[in-house]
C-alpha cells in the first residue's frame, strides 16, 4: 500500500510539473497568474532596496533625515530608494508606481531598466513617467508579443484606433488628435500591410471618410471599397484627387475663420465638417517618374501633399503614408514631406538607411531596435513620435476576409461628400443568399 501511495504521490508530482511547464509555453498568461506574479511579487519586496542600490537609484538622505536616524532611530544612515506608492499586478505583468527622491530623474531609471529586468527575473521593463517626480515600472512576465491579444477595453472611438500591442502590455492607439499626420515603412512581408488592415477595420467604425490612394492599380485597398469615399489606382488619378482635397482644406479654412476659430474640433457639431483620413499604400509611385512629360504631374502631387501635410489638421484631413523608403533618394520634396509626419512606424528593414529615415530624426535610440527586428516576426515594428519616446509593437495578425467584413458592415457610415463623388469606388451589389425562385413550378402530370 505504501509503495501504491509513493507512486500515486510522484505521479501526481510529475503531472503537476508538466501542467506548469506546457501552461509556461502554451498559457503564459495562466502560468503569470498562478506562479510568476506570486514569484515575483516576493522577488521584489525582499530585493527592492538592494536592487536600487546596487543599480544607482539611491540619494543621500537630508541633513534632517540623516541627523534623526543617526541620533533618534540609532540606525545606521542608509542611502534613500524611490518611494514606492502602488504595485498592482496585471494580467501581463507587474505595475509598481514610485516617487523620485531628489536628485533622481526618470532618466536614470529608463537607463537602468535592464539591470531591473534581470535582477527581477522578468521579460522586460518600461519606465514611463506618470506626473513630476513620479515614474511607473511597467514590468511584463513574459514575451506578450509573440502572440498577441489586444485589450477587450482597445476599441476605436474619437478618432483613436488601437492597431497594435506595445511590449509593455498597453494597446498602441493611432490618435489623430495628437498625431495626425504618419509614416509607415517596412519592407516586403515586414508586416505593413498588416498594420493598414488593422488601421482600416478601426476607421471604418468611425464616422469619418476614408480614402484610398493605391496605385497598384487597387490590389491592397480595392476590397475595401464599400466603406471608401474615393479610391484612386493611378498617378494621373491621384493628382486629380489631391488638388480637389487642398481646394476642400481651403473651403473648410474659410469656414473656421467665418466662426472665429482654429479647429474644427472647436466647431458646434452640427457644423462640424466630417474628418478625412487618407490612406496612401505606397508613397514611391507617387514620387517616381518614367519620362520628362510626368515631371509636371509629380510636382502637382508632391505639392499638394506638402501643403496637405503642413495645414490640413486643422481642417480634419489626416495622412497616412505607406511606402518601402522614404528619403531624398525619392527626389525634391521627399525630405520636406517627412519632416511634417509626426507619427512613425518602421517595421522590419533591409537595410540600416531606411530605419534612419524613419525615427533617426524624432528617435534616435529607436534605430537599432528597428534595424534588429527579425524576420519570423512579422508584424513586428518600432513606435515613435517627434515626443523622441519609443516603443515596439506588434499588430494582431487578421485577414482581407475580416477587414471586408468590417467594410460592409459599416458601409452605411460613408459620408456624403460631392466633392468625392467623382472618386467613389464601385461596388457591385451582393446577391441576397436567400429569396424567392424565379423559377415556377410546374405540376407533374401522368
Amino acid at each position: 500500500m505504501t509503495d501504491v501511495t509513493m507512486w500515486l504521490e510522484a505521479t501526481a508530482g510529475l503531472t503537476a510539473a508538466g501542467g506548469v511547464s506546457y501552461a509556461k509555453v502554451r498559457a503564459p498568461r495562466a502560468y503569470w497568474a498562478l506562479v510568476g506574479l506570486p514569484a515575483t511579487l516576493t522577488r521584489f519586496g525582499f530585493s527592492y532596496r538592494s536592487t536600487m542600490d546596487v543599480c544607482g537609484l539611491t540619494v543621500q538622505p537630508s541633513g534632517l533625515r540623516a541627523f534623526m536616524t543617526r541620533n533618534l532611530a540609532r540606525r545606521e544612515v542608509q542611502p534613500v530608494p524611490p518611494k514606492i506608492r502602488r504595485v498592482r499586478g496585471t494580467s501581463t505583468g507587474l505595475r509598481v508606481s514610485l516617487r523620485l527622491p531628489a536628485g533622481l530623474e526618470p532618466a536614470d531609471v529608463a537607463a537602468a531598466s535592464e539591470r531591473l529586468r534581470h535582477a527581477w527575473g522578468v521579460h522586460s521593463v518600461t519606465v514611463v513617467e506618470t506626473k513630476p517626480g513620479f515614474v511607473e515600472l511597467r514590468m511584463t512576465g513574459y514575451d506578450v508579443l509573440r502572440r498577441v491579444r489586444m485589450p477587450r477595453k482597445a476599441v476605436p472611438h474619437d478618432m483613436i484606433v488601437p492597431v497594435a500591442l506595445r511590449e509593455d502590455g498597453t494597446a498602441f492607439e493611432r490618435d489623430y488628435r495628437k498625431a495626425p499626420m504618419a509614416l509607415t515603412l517596412g519592407a516586403n512581408l515586414s508586416g505593413k500591410s498588416m498594420f493598414q488592415r488593422n488601421l482600416i477595420k478601426g476607421l471604418a467604425q468611425l464616422p469619418v471618410a476614408l480614402v484610398g490612394v493605391d496605385c497598384k492599380r487597387g490590389v491592397e485597398q480595392s476590397r475595401y471599397a464599400p466603406r471608401l469615399s474615393a479610391l484612386v489606382t493611378t498617378p494621373d488619378d491621384a493628382a486629380s484627387l489631391f488638388g480637389i482635397l487642398v481646394a476642400e482644406m481651403e473651403d473648410r479654412f474659410d469656414l473656421l475663420s467665418k466662426h472665429g476659430v482654429a479647429d474644427i474640433w472647436e466647431l458646434p457639431e452640427e457644423l462640424r465638417p466630417v474628418p478625412v483620413v487618407v490612406l496612401v499604400d505606397e508613397v514611391a509611385e507617387l514620387f517616381l517618374i518614367s519620362s520628362r512629360k510626368d515631371e509636371e504631374r509629380r510636382e502637382r502631387i508632391v505639392t499638394a501633399l506638402i501643403r496637405l501635410a503642413q495645414m490640413a489638421r486643422a481642417v480634419g484631413i489626416y495622412l497616412e503614408i505607406c511606402g518601402q523608403r522614404f528619403g531624398s533618394d525619392l527626389g525634391k520634396g521627399a525630405t520636406m514631406l517627412r519632416a511634417q509626419l509626426t507619427g512613425r512606424v518602421v517595421h522590419r528593414v533591409n537595410d540600416k538607411q531606411t530605419a534612419e529615415m524613419g525615427l533617426a530624426d524624432v528617435a534616435p535610440d529607436a534605430v537599432p531596435a528597428a534595424s534588429l527586428i527579425q524576420m519570423d516576426r512579422p508584424g513586428t515594428a518600432v513606435a515613435a513620435d517627434t515626443s523622441g519616446g519609443w516603443s515596439k509593437i506588434r499588430t494582431p495578425a487578421v485577414t482581407q476576409e475580416e477587414v471586408v467584413t468590417v467594410c460592409r458592415a459599416f458601409a452605411h457610415l460613408v459620408p456624403d461628400l460631392p466633392f468625392l463623388d467623382p472618386f467613389r469606388p464601385y461596388v457591385p451589389v451582393q446577391a441576397s443568399a436567400e429569396g424567392p425562385s424565379l423559377v415556377k413550378p410546374r405540376p407533374v402530370t401522368e
